[in-house]
């Protein structure tokens, strides 16, 4: 009996954790390091047995048949625990493009699928191997590829509309739910339905990677010679014949002398460290490792108290010029990992 079980745990894990390899191994940037995988899948594994829980509780207070409940309230709880992580990671900044988000919304999918199957083993002892070959290729993979098309489209979306930071959310997990549910009813076949999935889900991956990786080398190219011209002038002492510098000397009338400096020298490091990341990236795309720089915490530990020192006010004064957007701010929490 334990090695029938074995062998049905390993036909419905094998497929999502070929996928997700597959899926870094496609990632030419390393953009979501191996450790922040293997800690979303861990997470997964967390959310299952949440929504085992939840959902347990929740059938004996609405009294619904297990099937009914599986097609209509479960999706809805599932991926709205599922999302929770991925709209946190989101938000935090912790992912720069929407390869980064696939491949994290999968890994989650994926954590939760393993218990899922695991948890299931009780009370489908019984069935035969065709059961577990569809919810390795079909129920498994659906898991992960609806909490990576949230992904995709939540960040897509936040890029897009940065100020919609309760809305942007919203249609990716209607999407997720909606896929969820329509696997459940079984419209066709269970077979033909993880054949869907297999085939469908590697279609989109592959657009969404394209997509993603013309965006990087864009951002990569514009941002890495606007931050190294801007630098070179700082270095150089030619700031103050350009805008941003006719700019920070109209600051003296409203902040102390010390502050505008500091604001100069947040500037300084924002670019170098940015310049940095940007590099580490196209070391990363050509193959190479970068070594951990032994400097890297003392010059985050400066910025930190520059930051503080100029204050608030003084940071928004500058913020056009730092250019926090997300994959800016997602670039310097990167190298802050290293």
């Amino acid at each position: 009996m334990a090695t029938h079980n074995l062998i049905r745990i390993l036909i419905s894990v094998l497929p999502v954790a070929i996928f997700l390899l597959a899926l870094v191994f496609l990632d030419s940037y390393k953009l979501v390091r191996l450790r922040a995988v293997l800690l979303t899948v861990a997470v997964g594994f967390i959310v299952a047995f949440a929504c085992t829980f939840v959902n347990n509780t929740l059938i004996e207070l609405l009294d619904l048949e297990r099937t009914g409940y599986a097609r209509y309230v479960a999706p809805l709880v599932e991926e709205i625990f599922k999302a929770s992580y991925i709209i946190f990671l989101i938000r935090a900044k912790r992912v720069g493009f929407m390869v980064d988000a696939a491949i994290c919304g999968f890994a989650l999918g994926a954590g939760f699928a393993v218990v899922e199957n695991v948890l299931l083993l009780g009370s489908l002892s019984e069935s035969g191997i065709l059961t577990w070959i569809v919810r390795g290729f079909g129920t498994a993979v659906m898991h992960s590829g609806a909490t990576a098309l949230f992904g995709i489209v939540s960040k897509s979306l936040s890029d897009r509309y940065a100020s919609g930071w309760g809305w942007v959310f919203l249609p990716g997990l209607l999407m997720a739910i909606l896929i969820h549910s329509a696997y459940n009813h079984f419209f066709i076949s269970p077979e033909l339905s993880a054949v869907s999935i297999v085939v469908g889900l590697p279609l989109i991956m592959l657009v969404v990677f394209q997509q993603s990786e013309r965006a990087l080398q864009k951002w990569l190219g514009v941002g890495f010679d606007t931050d190294s011209e801007l630098l070179r002038m700082i270095t150089t002492g030619s700031i103050a014949e350009t805008p941003v510098g006719a700019y920070l000397m109209s600051l003296k009338d409203k902040f102390p002398g010390e502050v505008v400096a500091d604001m100069l020298c947040l500037l300084q490091l924002h670019l170098e460290l940015s310049i940095r990341a940007k590099g580490m990236l196209l070391m990363r795309e050509a193959g190479h490792e970068v070594p951990v720089d032994p400097e890297i915490r003392e010059k985050f530990a400066e910025l930190r108290y520059l930051e503080k020192s100029i204050g608030k006010t003084g940071r928004l004064t500058i913020l056009p010029f730092l250019r926090w957007s997300s994959r800016d701010l997602w670039q310097l929490y990167m190298l802050k990992k290293k």
